[in-house]
């Protein structure tokens, strides 16, 4: 099979070559697929087509998957098609059959297993019902710009939200709604111009609805276009301005990993950068000899300990452009650059091979076989642990490239949370300010807070209840779907070892969360290792999160009595402990994380109190 795979993949090289240059991704014609240079990757195996249509037919005779008929059987409109697309690219990724869920040993064991489908639905929903399935699963996947003009069906046109209508207004592909891209007939304006003269969307789009029925607009007459052709460009269109927004949030957020002052950071960052080194350093049994991915290598550093740690191979992927050239720049300097990279240079051949590219499109740059990477390492953790974090590319290389009995590194994370008191605000400081009481603005400034987490250094002293464990993954194991998550815990205050807080009371004023990953001795035999963003050890880039009550609570660890009419969580009737349910999910917008806290204060005798939930977006 590998033999079988490797033949693909030089065929379809040998057939690239031949190819024309691909085009500018802005400048793509969902009409000239055949022109493009982008092939679609099978949904099942390895092999690319130059159109969905030819890609379909192979997936129905080698695959017993029937996309076309799925579609019609299911009357999936073009956005649950979409969405079909991308769970089973989901499910493939993680060795499932995508109908009946069962999980395969590896690719080639799913390939023999696939059957035709039986049944499509879970609890009466389809399998791919999630709207998380709206985001694309491979990043910039041609496919799913070109399946919607296979399709024969017609439908109406979905609905369109004004922020995408405005960027379709100004789009190349809108005039190919009308005319077929011909000009007017009694002028020779573009039909663009007619959407720029109206200046709002609801006349934009009541521009286009009498545009496509011929009718007269600003004084033009156009000729009526096919309505299944207006259809089927709009979806596309759709599809494109979507993909865009992604592929803009993704050129921000490795552009902004450009600048060296955010890398200078992350090297002075001595826990994070100590940690790493000492997993790539001390444990020779692991990484002698290993063959290393390191994902997202920023300036190598981690190839670079990897190298010294005794790997005959490193291959070290970089999205952005400036870094991968600096990182091999780096490299090469230290004498680490390997001969790949050096394209016949004479310098001393080193391990390390830098690619410049998103993880999920490295097959495009470089064949690395299936399941031959000894080592994966990459530093993915965002503030709060998951934010702008690479994660779910971290897990797309563990699938596709790790060996079986592989070493991920690190392998664990795992979430705290506790409570904090009033020195975990800015009250004290506006208090006293050169010796002026500004007060006044405190209050302001904890509504604002209480609406947007905080990303900053809280004193461990000010953390006035016990820790807990909200989230735990094992980055070996995990599947994509962990990175969502909710968790129902409970906070009480913690003893204070002076006098044992055998009746103190004092007000709690929000929930810090903090994580820990661990390179821990399943595969760090000789030196296992802990890196901690705790406020309890010493500081970390990431600092902590912090999430801001609306109002604090009073919290007492005594059972003495309290008053039965007084609001519990107040001073007169002060809470035993506080009951909260946190969820984070990967939010709409791409690489942000959404944050929902639910919060109740419960007395001695058992009455409750329950807060507004709060949402936060990061």
């Amino acid at each position: 099979m590998e033999t079988k795979r490797v033949e693909e993949y030089e065929r379809d090289e040998e057939e690239e070559e031949d190819e024309e240059q691909m085009e500018e991704w802005d400048d793509w014609q969902s009409e000239e697929e055949e022109e493009s240079s982008s092939r679609c990757l099978c949904l099942f195996c390895c092999s690319r087509f130059g159109s969905a249509e030819i890609l379909f037919d192979h997936c129905r005779s080698e695959h017993s998957f029937d996309f076309h008929h799925v579609v019609r059987e299911l009357g999936l409109d073009f956005y649950g098609s979409f969405k079909l697309i991308n769970y089973v690219r989901s499910r493939v990724a993680e060795n499932k059959c995508w109908c009946c869920g069962l999980t395969l040993q590896c690719s080639r064991d799913l390939q023999n297993h696939l059957h035709p489908a039986s049944n499509f639905e879970k609890d009466g929903n389809f399998f791919w019902e999630d709207d998380l399935y709206l985001k694309p699963y491979m990043v910039d996947d041609p496919l799913l710009h070109s399946f919607a003009g296979d399709e024969d069906e017609e439908e109406d046109p979905p609905a369109v939200d004004e922020e995408m209508m405005r960027e379709l207004m100004t789009s190349e592909e809108l005039p190919k709604l009308c005319n077929d891209g011909q000009s007017m007939i009694n002028g020779d304006s573009p039909i663009s111009d007619v959407f720029k003269e109206t200046g709002n969307t609801e006349a934009s789009l009541d521009s286009m609805d009498k545009i496509s029925q011929g009718m007269m607009t600003n004084g033009m007459i156009l000729k009526p276009c096919d309505q299944k052709q207006k259809d089927k460009i709009l979806r596309v269109s759709l599809a494109n301005v979507v993909a865009r927004k992604i592929k803009n949030v993704n050129e921000k957020y490795f552009g902004s990993y450009g600048s060296f002052g955010i890398h200078r950071e992350m090297l002075s960052d001595k826990v994070r950068t100590d940690a790493y080194r000492g997993a790539l350093l001390n444990n020779p049994s692991l990484i002698n000899g290993a063959t290393v991915l390191d994902v997202g290598c920023g300036t190598g550093i981690l190839s670079l300990f990897a190298a010294q740690g005794g790997a005959s191979k490193v291959i070290a992927v970089e999205a952005s452009s400036k870094m991968a050239a600096v990182a091999t720049q780096i490299a090469r300097d230290n004498g680490l650059l390997s001969e790949d990279s050096m394209k016949g240079e004479e310098q001393h051949s080193g391990v390390i091979n830098v690619v410049q590219c998103m993880v999920e499109e490295l097959d495009k740059y470089i064949y690395i076989p299936p399941n031959s990477v000894d080592v994966l390492v990459s530093e993915w953790m965002g503030y709060c642990l998951l934010y702008e974090s690479m994660l779910s590319s971290v897990l797309y290389a563990r699938d596709r490239w790790l060996k079986p009995d592989g070493a991920i590194l690190p392998d664990t994370a795992t979430l705290f949370a506790a409570g904090f008191g009033r020195g975990g605000t800015s009250i004290p400081f506006w208090e006293n300010v050169y010796g002026f009481n500004m007060s006044c603005i405190s209050k302001e400034v904890m509504e604002d807070a209480s609406c947007v987490p905080i990303v900053d250094a809280i004193d461990s002293r000010d953390i006035m209840t016990e820790s807990v464990v909200i989230h735990s993954i094992d980055l070996a194991t995990m599947k994509i779907d962990e990175m969502d998550f909710t968790a129902i815990f409970e906070l009480k205050l913690r003893t204070d070892p002076a006098n044992n807080a055998t009746s103190r009371t004092c007000p709690c004023y929000g929930i810090v969360l903090w994580f820990d990953t661990g390179f821990t001795n399943r595969f760090c035999k000789e030196m296992p290792t802990i890196l901690s963003t705790s406020p309890y050890t010493p500081r970390t880039h990431w600092s902590q999160t912090i999430l801001t009550f609306r109002e604090p609570i009073t919290m007492t660890s005594s059972d003495a009595f309290v008053s039965t009419t007084a609001a519990v969580g107040t001073e007169e009737s002060p809470a035993v402990r506080i009951r909260a349910r946190i969820s984070i999910a990967r939010s709409s917008e791409h690489r942000s994380i959404d944050i929902s806290q639910e919060i109740s204060g419960i007395s001695s005798d058992d009455r409750k109190h329950s807060w507004p939930v709060q949402i936060f977006s990061l």
